[in-house]
């Protein structure tokens, strides 16, 4: 396995200045945010980047003269948002995304699943999460079979065209949240579409991080490695559905932590060793989101911390074959 750094945490600097903390911090593997969807025009913008070669030469140089490797190139935004303009831009960066992606030499691309309106003539998305009343229930099936599954039938073979995997991370106000409909997507789209499998999202809704690897298994196709602890004060009274601002760490029933700093060592050694079990052998891509640390500190804490944790060598399948 190896530690890597995806560089949304490093909007504050260019690409270059993100790469050069990325190697300061002895990490090998990037995962670079894009621009599009979320993500501000900052670290590589695929569409100007597939109309300038310079950029991705310049890119590739920044890369190979700090000795770093890209593990996968995220897109993250709502490519089913309502507002026709804004599903468009994001279409756009998606599709020079996949290209951007085959140039760099990885097959990974992380994104979002997305997230429709209720209904035709909705203007915001709809986060259907409760069967009544029970115009809900065929709305979630019309966000399924009129939007997410035209959608990404299309959309994937764009993918597959420039020999890239989809790896959707599974997260709250999103269609793809837990296993089960990651799995109900891949298993009407095709292999094309996989996990970029993120621990921090489960625990609130009381998934079992390891059942969910267990779930999943050979469809993770990349990890993000983030923590997140609760607030169980705020939480008795609250429960977990929580629209707090993500800063606000003190008032929330729930918020994400650096490495080590919701979960201890023997939690992530589990994960870890379920991974590989699960035939994930590969990178561990530290996204920083914590409030209560700068991104530089906090970073620097999740490799120290991650670093003892993280096999450095292939499995050895059967020990008595040394014999």
């Amino acid at each position: 396995m190896k530690i890597g750094i995806i560089t949304t945490a490093l909007f504050d600097r260019d690409l270059e200045g993100a790469l050069d903390t990325v190697a300061g911090l002895g990490v090998s593997q990037v995962e670079i945010a894009a621009t599009g969807g979320f993500w501000p025009d900052r670290h590589l913008n695929p569409v100007a980047a597939m109309r300038d070669e310079g950029i991705v030469d310049r890119a590739k140089d920044a890369l190979g003269e700090r000795g770093i490797e890209v593990s996968a190139i995220s897109i993250h935004g709502n490519p089913l948002d309502p507002n026709p303009e804004a599903a468009e831009s994001y279409a756009r960066q998606y599709r020079a995304t996949c290209e951007l992606a085959e140039r760099f030499g990885t097959d990974r691309v992380s994104l979002l699943a997305g997230l429709p309106g209720a209904g035709p003539r909705d203007e915001v998305p709809n986060w259907i999460v409760f069967p009544f009343p029970t115009q809900l229930g065929d709305a979630l099936e019309w966000q399924w079979h009129e939007r997410v599954l035209p959608y990404w039938q299309e959309a994937a073979e764009h993918a597959k065209a420039h020999g890239v995997r989809l790896c959707f991370e599974m997260v709250p106000n999103d269609c793809v949240y837990n296993p089960e409909t990651l799995l109900r997507l891949r298993g009407e789209i095709g292999e094309v579409v996989g996990a970029n499998y993120d621990p921090s999202h489960f625990l609130f809704q009381g998934i079992d991080p390891l059942a969910a690897i267990r779930t999943l298994g050979e469809s993770i196709y990349h990890v993000h490695a983030k923590d997140v602890a609760s607030n169980p004060h705020v939480q008795a009274s609250r429960g977990v559905l929580d629209p707090t601002s993500l800063g606000a760490t003190a008032q929330r029933s729930w918020a994400y932590r650096t490495l080590g700093w919701g979960h201890g060592a023997d939690y992530w050694t589990d994960l870890i060793t379920q991974l590989r079990v699960s035939g994930y052998d590969d990178v561990l891509s530290i996204e920083h989101e914590d409030a209560l640390l700068s991104p530089e500190e906090g970073m620097r804490k999740a490799v120290e911390f991650l670093k003892p944790l993280v096999p450095a060598e292939p499995m050895q399948a059967d020990w008595t074959s040394a014999l």
